[in-house]
């Protein structure tokens, strides 16, 4: 401790009095950044969903048939937008839409459908969709559609066909879709682009890295689309999540951690625009837990670093060990 203290009282006072500055300004980042992040999860709302315009104007959903993407379209719905619903089975989509115009009666709900599978990557169906919405107001774009692995798998392991549909649907069915649709958008001089993402796009996940890498392409891509179409009046952002009780996620029970679709959706669709506690512009993660564990995992272990990387492998890899135990399991019950 003498040799420490002999060392510090050869340094000059003003490179004492630097330093010291230099660490309650570190320390102030630190903790104003952390405001920042208390505010944004439980006081502070979004942008209004008025900006993007008045009751009757319209809103794209993909993937609206299940799970987060239903529950955009039945919030939208009851906020006075129209709809445009997209997904796969077109059965869904028309339930969909007859139970949403049912429970909105009053308001005049209308609504349009397309049924369009997204891994075909048909030229015919991106043509559909923008005969279906010519004309129309449209005012939101939730890019909601997605895919991940059934359960996790090395990337040695993945059949041919997932990995060509999640990139297919993942990627190029967001930006297809986004082509057809952010032009009506610019016209009008505003709308709101939402692409849903996911922590496994922030920090790389093994045993999911095809999942992992199409939604660290959108992150980037979204975060570029966004700066480009800011002076036409359009926002775009991207939506970060982890785990909701979904049928992607497999997960049935809610935690602290895990919302269910209706909380997540109010988060995302009341926090829009609250960025600022993020490592890139144009990005939020609306639900409060997993906005707090992000930040943590940041400022702490990090996103991207080798014990994150070989965390994310051991715990998918134990999930992966316990869902084929479970299916052999099931293979022997029938």
């Amino acid at each position: 401790m003498d040799k420490i203290a002999q060392i510090l009282a050869a340094v000059p006072q003003s490179v004492q009095w630097a330093l010291a500055g230099i660490g309650a300004v570190y320390l102030a980042q630190g903790f104003a950044a952390f405001l920042q992040l208390v505010l944004n999860a439980f006081v502070l709302s979004g942008v209004n969903l008025r900006k993007y315009g008045k009751k009757g104007t319209w809103a794209v959903v993909t993937g609206a048939s299940d799970g987060l993407g239903k529950e955009f379209a039945t919030q939208l719905a009851a906020r006075g937008f129209n709809l445009v619903l997209v997904s796969r089975t077109k059965s869904k989509l028309d339930t969909l839409a007859k139970d949403l115009e049912q429970k909105n009666a009053g308001s005049g709900l209308q609504t349009k459908v397309l049924a369009m599978d997204y891994s075909q990557d048909n030229d015919a169906d991106y043509e559909s969709l923008a005969q279906l919405i010519s004309g129309l107001d449209i005012g939101i774009l939730i890019n909601n559609v997605g895919q991940s692995h059934s359960i996790p798998v090395p990337f040695m392991e993945t059949s041919p066909e997932e990995l060509q549909s999640i990139v297919t649907i993942n990627c190029l069915g967001t930006l297809k879709t986004t082509k057809v649709v952010a032009p009506l958008m610019t016209q009008r001089k505003k709308g709101l682009i939402l692409t849903m993402g996911s922590m496994a796009g922030v920090t790389p996940t093994p045993y999911l890295a095809t999942y992992s890498g199409s939604k660290a392409f959108l992150q980037h891509w979204s975060t570029a689309l966004a700066e480009e179409l800011k002076p036409q009046g359009v926002d775009v952002h991207l939506v970060v999540s982890y785990l909701v009780t979904t049928a992607m996620s497999k997960i049935r029970r809610t935690s602290i951690l895990i919302p269910n679709p209706k909380q997540f959706v109010r988060s995302a669709l009341g926090k829009i625009g609250l960025s600022s506690s993020e490592p890139f512009p144009y990005t939020y993660t609306p639900w409060w837990s997993h906005a707090i564990f992000k930040w943590v995992m940041e400022k702490t272990v990090g996103a991207t670093t080798p014990f994150t990387v070989s965390f994310n492998k051991k715990m998918h890899v134990d999930i992966r060990n316990r869902a084929l135990k479970k299916a052999a399991r099931d293979t022997k019950k029938a």
